[in-house]
């Protein structure tokens, strides 16, 4: 786990916490990314990292990446190519909502793994857990600059 001043390492054990927690019920595979800054679109930015970290590397192509550029104040939440293929467009409104009231408050952990935990709630009813499932992607927070 990477040293981050907007989330200490016990932050960082909870949020990991938080997505195998959330992992137990669905194959949706959930990671989150932080960083300070965001050069430009937060959307096209996360699309960006989902790609730079190989996410769309799942049997089901249901990998979910919520991005945090904490200094410029962005986020997004975007699914791989599965997940929007299955959902409708406004699938993950309430999860940024939360995210941004969370955020806004000060509340970076609790937000960021309530987060986690209503986009498991979500995936499990079109991804539920299989019994062959393993984990593809790394429950571990990745950080940017």
């Amino acid at each position: 786990m990477g040293t981050n001043p907007f989330i200490s390492k016990a932050d960082q054990t909870s949020i990991v916490k938080a997505i195998e927690s959330a992992e137990l019920n669905t194959s949706g595979e959930i990671r989150v990314h932080i960083e300070s800054s965001c050069p430009g679109d937060p959307i096209a930015r996360a699309v960006y990292v989902f790609n730079k970290l190989k996410m769309y590397k799942t049997r089901d192509r249901n990998g979910v990446l919520i991005y945090i550029a904490w200094k410029a104040h962005k986020f997004a939440i975007i699914g791989d190519s599965g997940i929007n293929a299955v959902v409708p467009e406004n699938f993950w409104n309430d999860a940024l909502e939360m995210l941004g009231t969370n955020l806004r408050s000060g509340e970076n952990t609790a937000g960021i793994c309530k987060t986690i935990e209503l986009a498991g709630e979500k995936l499990k009813s079109y991804f539920p857990i299989k019994s062959d499932d393993t984990n593809e992607q790394s429950n571990e927070i990745s950080f940017g600059d």
